[in-house]
């Protein structure tokens, strides 16, 4: 089993933990889901869509956006919501360790798992923070701040103005019907014929591939969710895991689509009609949305006590 969602006592009496606990319950569940999703890593810099909250701490997605938005204020995490990629800002320090010698074989773990993130805004600012706690050598992406353009020396700025003056009389000759080189509108002997002119051609649109990093939107993620009532979000995601594996090393014509998003419609369709949805009623068995609010419910009355969870 893995040793990196270890919890601090501190979570609960910290300045970050008391800002948490005075903001709701919704953060205070949030961010100890954060802690110990089973999507984490030891960095806490992980993909982690709204969508897998709400249903694995059975939240909804109300309540899971309220506790994450909390958490953020609160300065737990940060949330990237085009990458759909939370960072919980020291978990790497209380999950590894404040510091590592360049001789420890996790160096080279945080090495591995950092160069295999998917691609964030908060990749450079995580090196910056760990490089030195964690002997990192490589950036993802350096931070490289803009340079004001240098100024023009006084004969580059005649010339600019030159040029400018130049290009204000072509304009208003052409405007004209006229040459400023030529005001009598005279045929020069070297002047060569005018091309004609090909006429724009019409552009038809073209398909693309699905990129081979391809990840799950969340609007398709809940869109799946509401045609499909009896599946959770791990069918959701089976389902989403099963279309990249098909689609991604497919090759031929059919390969490239205009509308992806109609794809996935049909295929999350075709898929309910092959296969049935586990837990739905008459099996015996209870859907993991069921387990997960069971789980859900079971964290609060460990966390507030009886009369919250009610």
């Amino acid at each position: 089993m893995r040793d990196y969602s270890k919890v601090s006592p501190k979570f609960w009496i910290g300045a970050t933990g008391k800002r948490m606990r005075a903001a709701g319950m919704e953060a205070q569940i949030v961010a100890m889901y954060l802690l110990t999703s089973p999507h984490a890593n030891m960095l806490g810099l992980y993909y982690c869509p709204e969508m897998f909250i709400a249903h694995e701490t059975g939240l909804g997605m109300e309540g899971a956006s309220k506790g994450l938005r909390s958490a953020i204020e609160a300065g737990f995490c940060e949330y990237d919501e085009a990458s759909e990629v939370v960072w919980v800002i020291e978990m790497a320090s209380y999950q590894i360790a404040d510091s590592l010698k360049p001789a420890d074989l996790r160096v080279k773990g945080v090495h591995n798992e950092y160069m295999s993130l998917p691609s964030n805004p908060y990749l450079a600012r995580f090196f910056e923070k760990y490089k030195d706690a964690f002997c990192m050598t490589e950036s993802r992406e350096l931070i490289n701040p803009p340079q004001a353009p240098s100024k023009p020396l006084a004969s580059q700025e005649q010339e600019q103005e030159q040029k400018k003056e130049q290009e204000q009389e072509q304009r208003e000759a052409a405007e004209a019907g006229g040459n400023p080189s030529n005001p009598e509108g005279l045929p020069a002997e070297n002047d060569p014929p005018a091309a004609a002119q090909p006429a724009p051609r019409a552009s038809s649109p073209r398909g693309s591939r699905l990129p081979s990093d391809w990840k799950l939107p969340k609007l398709w993620g809940e869109w799946a969710l509401e045609d499909q009532p009896d599946w959770d979000a791990d069918r959701v995601r089976l389902e989403a895991d099963k279309f990249r594996d098909y689609w991604v090393p497919k090759t031929g014509k059919d390969a490239t689509k205009l509308d992806w998003l109609g794809t996935w419609r049909n295929w999350v369709r075709r898929a309910a009609e092959s296969r049935p949805a586990r837990g739905r009623a008459g099996t015996g068995g209870s859907s993991a949305f069921d387990q997960s609010m069971k789980a859900a419910e079971e964290a609060k009355k460990m966390i507030f006590g009886e009369s919250h969870a009610a």
